[in-house]
């Protein structure tokens, strides 16, 4: 189910180390299936009663003060668990992130986060759905924040370790892209779920290709597509010349 990866040995020592996992949920439960074969996880989610054998639960202080730091929250609380691990992160730590967007999470990072830490913005270009069978091949953007070395071992060991295709961008240029990429294809798959049901019998293979897609994002929290839509600062003139054009295609049909 999860794809083969490198064994342990064939990474930098650096990654054999304690880290520290905040939030829990689904994307965090694939973030600790993949990456316990190189660190021992600790969590904090005061939602989770159960670490489901990959995770050892323990408190916000723990997690925060790991070598090592991954928030794995919805954006539109990172700034709050931002200032909680705050005084408890350590010097040189690593913290990344894995959301939706880079160029506020960037900002929220830089502004509520130690001098002395480095910061990576990742977007795991998958979730659990599309990372069902295996994540190696997949794609992942890697944002330097603070430390640019950093940003750099990030990418190399989501490309040698986990067999991701690694694009190291600015925060900027992600979200640039992602305002299309992901921005038109959860507002597409509003619109379609809205329309259900749709039809299932006679149905051609680009249909059923457009619903393989919005099936992929059809149990994406409503958190995740307002990250999206609305913390992505490109996001509403991507929307715009969507609803642009296919108001044009409307008055054209309507003749």
């Amino acid at each position: 189910m999860r794809g083969a990866a490198l064994k342990p040995d064939a990474v930098a020592p650096v990654f054999r180390s304690r880290l520290g996992l905040i939030g829990f949920g689904a994307f965090g439960r694939l973030t600790a299936w993949h990456l316990s074969p190189w660190f021992d996880i600790v969590a904090y989610d005061p939602a989770a009663s159960d670490g489901e054998g990959l995770v050892r639960l323990t408190t916000l202080e723990e997690a925060a003060a790991c070598p090592v730091v991954v928030l794995a929250v919805p954006v539109g609380v990172l700034a709050e668990t931002v200032a909680a691990i705050a005084p408890s992160v350590t010097p040189g730590a690593l913290i990344l992130d894995v959301g939706s967007v880079k160029v506020k999470p960037a900002e929220v990072m830089l502004e509520g986060l130690p001098e002395g830490v480095q910061i990576v913005g990742t977007h795991p270009l998958f979730g659990p759905q599309s990372g069902k069978d295996g994540i190696a091949g997949l794609r992942i953007a890697v944002c330097p924040v603070r430390g640019d070395k950093a940003a750099w071992r990030v990418a190399a060991f989501c490309r040698k370790a986990l067999g991701l295709k690694v694009f190291v961008v600015t925060p900027e240029d992600h979200d640039r892209e992602a305002a299309t990429v992901q921005g038109l294809t959860h507002l597409i798959a509003k619109v379609l779920l809205a329309m259900e049901p749709l039809p299932t019998r006679m149905t051609t293979t680009s249909f059923e290709r457009v619903m393989q897609g919005v099936d992929m994002v059809r149990h994406d929290s409503a958190a995740v597509f307002r990250a999206i839509e609305h913390d992505n600062p490109y996001a509403a003139e991507v929307r715009r010349r969507f609803f642009d054009l296919a108001e044009q295609a409307r008055a054209e049909l309507d003749g």
